[in-house]
C-alpha cells in the first residue's frame, strides 16, 4: 500500500482528472462501478489469444487449465501450439500420455495435463465431443473446481457466474475492505459481495468477470498496487483508509531452488528428452541428494507422470 505522502498524490491525481463531483465520489452505486470498470477494460484490456471472437469453449477450457498456475505470457505460445495439435477434445482424447506430457513442455505442475487428457476423454464419452455448458457436468470433468467450471461459463458461454480467482477476489477485498478474503478459499461474503456487483445481462457480466480479473493482474497487484491508474480508487475502502490489510489474497511465493519441484521438474525433463526408456542410474546422476532424488520419483510414480518398466528402467505414461 503506498505511503500517506504517496497516497495523498495519487488521490489529488485522481480528483483532479475525474469529471465527478466530490458528493458523486462519496456515494457510487454498483452501476457507476461497473461502468468504471468496464471501461477501463475496454481500453486496457491485453489482446490474449484465447480472447478472440470464435474460441471454442475448449479452448476456454484448455486455457483456464493452463493459466492455473503459470503466467500469462509463458500460456500463451503453448496454448496457440497446443490448440494447433488438439484443436478439439477428441483430438486431445486420442493422444498418448507421453505426448500430452511432452507437449506440456516446462510450465509445471504437469498433472494438469493428465487432468486435461483425462477430462478430453470423459467430453468424448460422455458428453458427445462438447464441452458441457452446465456448472455440475463441469464439475465432474478431472481437475476441474469451482472457479474453473464458474470461468468456462462466463467466458466460453456467456452465462451469468461469479468468478472468483485471487485477481478477483483481491479485487473485492481492497474495495469492500473484507478481511475474510484472506483465506484460502473463497468466503460465503465474497461470493455475496461477488454476486452484488456481478451485472444482471449475461454477456455483460461475463466481460465484468474478465474484466475485474484484468484489473487485478495489471493494477490492482498484491505487493505493488498502481492504485493511481485503478479506475475505482476513488470507491476503493482499502486505498481511502491507507492501511495495509485487507490487502486480499495472494499467492505466496514458493522456493523452488533445491525443492522436491525442482528435482521433479530435472526428472520430467530428461524424460520428455528420452523416446527410449530412461535407466534409474541416469535419473540418480541428475540430483546429489538421493534420498530426496527417489522421494520425487516416487511422487512421480505416484501421480501417474511416470510408469516404471522395472525397477532399473522408467519412462513417461504411455
Amino acid at each position: 500500500m503506498p505511503n500517506a505522502d504517496l497516497r495523498l498524490k495519487v488521490l489529488v491525481l485522481l480528483l483532479h482528472n475525474s469529471h465527478m463531483s466530490s458528493a458523486e465520489t462519496d456515494n457510487v452505486n454498483t452501476a457507476d462501478l461497473q461502468k468504471l470498470i468496464l471501461k477501463w477494460y475496454r481500453d486496457k484490456q491485453r489482446d490474449l489469444a484465447w480472447r478472440k471472437p470464435g474460441t471454442s469453449p475448449w479452448g476456454v477450457l484448455v486455457s483456464e487449465t493452463m493459466l492455473q498456475q503459470t503466467p500469462v505470457n509463458r500460456v500463451e505460445p503453448e496454448w496457440i501450439s497446443w490448440m494447433d495439435r488438439w484443436p478439439t477434445p477428441e483430438d486431445l482424447a486420442n493422444a498418448t500420455a507421453a505426448d500430452v506430457i511432452r507437449a506440456w513442455g516446462r510450465m509445471g505442475y504437469p498433472r494438469r495435463a493428465l487432468r486435461l487428457h483425462e477430462s478430453a476423454k470423459m467430453i468424448v464419452e460422455r458428453f458427445d465431443g462438447e464441452v458441457p455448458a452446465n456448472y455440475d457436468k463441469l464439475r465432474e470433468l478431472p481437475g476441474v473446481g469451482d472457479y474453473t467450471a464458474s470461468a468456462v461459463l462466463a467466458f466460453a458461454f456467456g452465462q451469468r457466474a461469479v468468478v472468483l480467482d485471487t485477481n478477483v477476489r483481491r479485487v473485492f477485498a481492497r474495495l469492500d475492505g473484507d478481511p475474510d478474503a484472506t483465506s484460502s478459499a473463497p468466503t460465503k461474503v465474497e461470493r455475496e459481495f461477488g454476486e452484488k456487483l456481478l451485472p444482471s445481462q449475461p454477456k455483460r457480466a461475463a466481460t465484468w468477470s474478465v474484466a475485474v480479473m484484468e484489473l487485478g493482474s495489471l493494477v490492482c497487484t498484491a505487493r505493488t498496487p498502481r492504485c493511481g491508474e485503478c479506475p475505482v480508487a476513488q470507491q476503493c475502502d482499502w486505498f481511502a483508509k491507507g492501511e495495509p490489510l485487507p490487502a486480499g489474497p495472494s499467492r505466496k511465493p514458493q522456493k523452488y531452488e533445491g525443492s522436491d519441484r525442482q528435482v521433479r521438474g530435472l526428472i520430467m525433463h530428461e524424460l520428455r528428452e528420452s523416446r527410449a526408456p530412461v535407466p534409474l542410474k541416469k535419473i540418480e546422476s541428475l540430483w546429489q541428494d538421493q534420498l530426496q532424488l527417489h522421494r520425487a520419483l516416487d511422487g512421480l510414480v505416484a501421480d501417474g507422470l511416470v510408469e516404471p518398466l522395472s525397477r532399473k528402467r522408467y519412462q513417461l505414461p504411455s
